[in-house]
């Protein structure tokens, strides 16, 4: 490990927010200690180590803990550079500006979005709800013919800190969209988007990172039966 330090993170599987700094850890090539965290029963853990949010993901660095998915992103491209992986942020200020700006779009607008798709069970709401996220990733798409510039990825030839922050994401939408019959990345209407979700999800790190496609959709199946009786998720959706 480039900085010598052990490295603990703490989240939930399914989280895709957890899932985007699985990814980064894989693309820098980094040995670290998983512990699954029962968002129900929180752990001392977990409840010292981020005792604002008490929430997941946390990275723990020699004993000092990093929270909120995108500062812990930030934070690994800064204290690991140079380990034979490109950088998540790159370019000049502008360029870093516009990646940070894009990240927490997709945190904001993308998946407030998409989250009301996720939690709505009747048909006509969740119609309601898809319409309104297409002007979303409308932008999105905007945004990845702008920023790739023709590329692979948003980061250009490399995987970059958008490509990871909206990539995590992705076997979440496809979940939801095999339960509800809905194509939120149709391919005719956003082929830069549907290209670059295939090729994301080749990389190796990515491959590795992401859950395993029955039991999250299992996981969605069950949340939603509690959402039902309870009219409360399942689980807590994390940053």
């Amino acid at each position: 490990m480039a900085a010598g330090d052990e490295l603990q993170l703490l989240g939930a599987w399914f989280s895709p927010y957890v899932i985007r700094v699985k990814i980064a850890l894989g693309l820098k090539g980094l040995s670290y200690e998983y512990i699954e965290q029962d968002l129900f029963n929180k752990s001392d853990l977990l409840l010292r180590s981020n005792p604002v949010h008490k929430t997941v993901p946390v990275l723990i660095h020699g004993g000092r803990p990093v929270c909120e998915s995108l500062t812990i992103l930030q934070y690994i491209d800064e204290v690991w550079v140079g380990t034979g992986s490109p950088p998540l942020i790159t370019g000049d200020a502008y360029d870093r500006a516009t990646a940070l700006f894009w990240a927490a779009y997709v945190d904001d607008k993308f998946f407030n979005s998409w989250k009301a798709i996720a939690w709505t069970t009747r048909g006509e709401q969740r119609a309601e709800a898809f319409k309104n996220a297409v002007p979303v990733v409308e932008t999105l798409e905007q945004a990845f013919r702008e920023c790739s510039q023709g590329k692979a990825f948003f980061g250009g030839d490399a995987v970059g800190l958008v490509d990871v922050a909206l990539g995590s994401f992705l076997m979440g939408i496809k979940t939801i969209d095999e339960v509800n019959g809905t194509n939120l990345l149709d391919e005719t209407k956003f082929p830069g988007l549907a290209g670059w979700a295939k090729r994301f999800l080749a990389v190796d790190a990515v491959k590795e990172a992401m859950p395993d496609a029955g039991k999250l959709l299992e996981e969605y199946k069950t949340s939603m039966a509690k959402w039902v009786a309870s009219k409360s998720p399942g689980f807590s959706w994390t940053r």
